[in-house]
Order: structure tokens, then sequence, then C-alpha cells
């Protein structure tokens, strides 16, 4: 990697500050670096840490993720997923009020397979080569061993479940992604620990996962502090801007003068986006996860089942299963007991965790919460704010985030630096909310 190793108070390149230090942050100041720009970092947590949504992702690279959760007809399950109380939607009732315009929008999106088709065909140029562009970002940071390229597996009950997600598969194969479909005989033969009742697989070859996304996160963070990146650790709050140049980014301890700005603060974004002049309909997907110390049960190959709309993979300290999503917002406290249906779920998928041997203790059981930053639309904002063109805005992947971090970060740098964006911005551009 060759980038400017320190800067100096007489620095007279193009000074750049990335707000937020989470996956897209972080490969946004790696990517900046690289383009030759000075670079600060604010963030006011540690990078990778708990309190990070990238800490508790379900891993996946998965470069194929270019359906979004909303299709045609998901408003006749929507009351249904929300009746379960095992299901994968979850509603707090009293932020209905808030949450109403995003849900509506977020359901409109899908509303025809044309629309899910444009959605998909903008995603998948921005998912294209994941799990290639995060290995080199590991192998650059010091930790390769924490990508891998093995394949992801969505398994199914039936063929009929299957085909009941036929639509999100044929898009998926109009934008070029192949799969292969394991019958029951090559599934047990493969994932002997799946429950019996999961009869087809349809395995994803180029896809990839990240065996701890919290240190993979953190491994970048050090990166670009190692390159020389200046790390700030405050809340950016704001921007002066005058004339329509951004002339500073002000903090709860003070502005610091830069020239360009990227908000990539995850689900926090929002507020920044309005001060920047563009107000967005970002919201929070509440996700948990559960991960299983010394489980004695699991996947071979990362799993997502179709019936619990859950992930399951072993990463470095035990087995994970994460997803579901539970609308809420920012504040309101954890509700763990989402949490545990996840744990139930997963020891459905896999009956050996639910035994344990006589004189041996249960495996300890650790439960996490996080925001998902996420757009209506299903596709992030990436591109200029309205009131100065030298603020970039890179949030609300959603579901995608940390796969999508990865190039958002190549083409944020490439945006802060003036240069063409390697793909096209135009379906992520904030105005689009206007």
């Amino acid at each position: 990697m060759t980038v400017a190793r320190s800067f100096s108070a007489g620095d007279t390149r193009r000074h750049v500050v990335v707000i937020g230090a989470g996956a897209v942050g972080s490969a946004t100041a790696v990517e900046a670096l690289r383009a030759g720009l000075r670079v600060t970092v604010v963030e006011p947590g540690e990078p990778g840490g708990p309190q990070a949504t990238s800490y508790g992702n379900a891993g996946w690279l998965s470069s194929h993720s270019v359906v979004p959760p909303a299709l045609p007809g998901a408003w006749r399950k929507v009351p249904g997923w929300l009746a379960d109380p095992l299901g994968p939607l979850a509603l707090r009732w009293r932020y209905l009020p808030r949450a109403t315009p995003w849900l509506l929008r977020y359901l409109a999106s899908g509303w025809t397979e044309a629309r899910v088709q444009r959605t998909a065909d903008a995603l998948r140029a921005l998912l294209a080569d994941a799990p290639a562009l995060h290995a080199q970002l590991a192998a650059e940071a010091g930790v390769p061993q924490l990508i891998e390229q093995r394949g992801l597996l969505h398994a199914y009950r039936s063929r009929e479940e299957f085909e009941g997600d036929a639509l999100g598969w044929r898009v998926r194969g109009r934008v070029g992604i192949r799969w292969e479909e394991w019958n029951d005989d090559e599934l047990r033969r493969r994932e002997p620990d799946l429950h019996a009742r999961y009869t087809l697989g349809i395995f994803v070859p180029e896809a990839g996962h990240c065996r701890n996304p919290g240190a993979y996160v953190a491994a970048l963070a050090r990166h670009a502090r190692d390159a020389g990146a200046e790390r700030i650790a405050a809340r950016a709050t704001g921007f002066r801007i005058e004339g329509g140049r951004l002339r500073a980014v002000r903090t709860e301890a003070a502005e610091i003068a830069c020239d360009a700005a990227a908000v990539c603060a995850g689900a926090r974004s929002g507020l920044l986006a309005a001060a920047a002049g563009s107000p967005v309909p970002l919201e929070s997907e509440r996700g948990y996860h559960v991960v299983v110390e010394d489980a004695t049960a699991g996947p071979r190959t990362p799993t997502m089942v179709a019936d619990g709309k859950l992930i399951a993979h072993w990463m470095d300290g035990g087995l994970r299963a994460a997803g579901q999503v539970e609308i809420g917002g920012l504040e309101a406290a954890p509700d763990w007991r989402r949490a545990e249906i996840l744990h139930r779920h997963l020891q459905s998928m896999f009956p050996g965790l639910a035994t344990v041997a006589p004189g041996v203790p249960s495996p300890s059981v650790k439960h996490w919460l996080g925001h998902r930053p996420s757009m209506p639309d299903g596709l992030p904002c990436i591109g200029p704010a309205a009131a100065s063109a030298d603020i970039v805005l890179a949030f609300g992947h959603g579901h995608v985030g940390l796969c999508g971090s990865a190039r958002t970060g190549r083409v944020a740098a490439q945006l802060l630096a003036g240069a063409t964006p390697e793909i096209a911005t135009t379906p992520f551009d904030p105005r689009r909310f206007s």
C-alpha cells in the first residue's frame, strides 16, 4: 500500500475528515490515504468495539445480497410476522407513528418486480467482488485470516419453500449470480448437524465471510492510523459551510478545519446529513445476535435458513446467530427476548446444541444489539450533500454494510479526491429522496 505516512502543520494536501470509524468509515479512511489525501477520523467510540454495528454483524460477505428486503406482496406478510413471537420482524408499538412513513416507503420500494430488479442492478455493482476486496484490505491490515471465501448456503425445508423465493433468485440470476443446488442427500453429507427438516440447499460459491467483524474493523482503523490518519475521539455535530464550500467539521469539542468530509456514521448519520442540506429517511433496523461459546454442533458452511430468516456460522469465539429485524429507533432499551428467540431458532436448526452430556457445563451464551442503518428503498446513500459537494454521504447500507463497505470506501475516497467514481453513483444519490 502506497500512502503518505504522516502530516505536519505545513501539510498542503487536501484535508478530509471521515466521520465514523465503522466498516464504511475505516475503509474510506484507508482508501482516502491511498488517494494521497490527508485524513482525520472523528469517532467517539473505540473502532470495532461492542458499541459499533460492525462488531455484531452476521459476518456474511454476500455479494449476492442484491434483493431488497421488501418484495411484491410483502405487505400481506407483515401482519403475520408481527403477530408471530418467533417471527423475523418485531415492532415497538410506541415507535409506530414515527416509523410509519419509512415502513410505507419500504413496502413501496419492492412493489413490483421491475423495481426490485433496478435495486438489484445497482447493488450488484456495489457488492460484486466484495470478498476479494475485503481479502485485500485484510491482508494490508495484517489480518488476512479474518476473511474467508468458501461460499454461503441457503437452506430450505422443501422445494416449495424455495419456489416461494423464486422472484429473488430469478432477479439474482439476471445480474449474473450463479449457484448450486444440493439435494437432500448432498445437504446431509455437507451439513450433518443441520436438522433433517431442511431438504434443499442453495450454495453460492462466490460469497465469503468474516470470522470476526469487530476485530476486522478495528484492524482497518489501526491500519489507517499507522498509514498517517489522525483520530479525534469526539462526536461530530455539524458543519461550517460558506458559499457552498466546506470550511470545517464541528464536533462536541471544537471545529476541525478541512477541505472535505465524509459522513460514515451509520445509523446516526441522519442529523449530519440534514445539517449538510440532505435530510433522508434513515431508520435503524435493530438487529440482535447470540454467540454460543464452546458450541458442539453447527454448520460446515455459513448458513441462512429460510424459515427463521437468520444466519449461523462459526466465528472466533463461538457459533454466532444473527438476523431478524426490530423497528424501535435508536434510544429504546434492548429487548433481550429477541436474542433468546435467535437462540431457540439456532437450537432448532442444530439439535445437537440442545444436548449437553451429564457433568459437562452448558456453553455460555452472549447477547448483543446493534443498529443497521437502513434506507427504505434498500439502497445506501453515496454521493455529495446538497449544501456542499465537499461533503460526501456514505451510509444506509442496511443488511449489506460490512459486505458493501470495501467498495463504498473506494467510491467515497474517489469522490473526496474529485475523481470519477469507479461505479455509477446515480442510484445511490441522496437527492433521490428530495
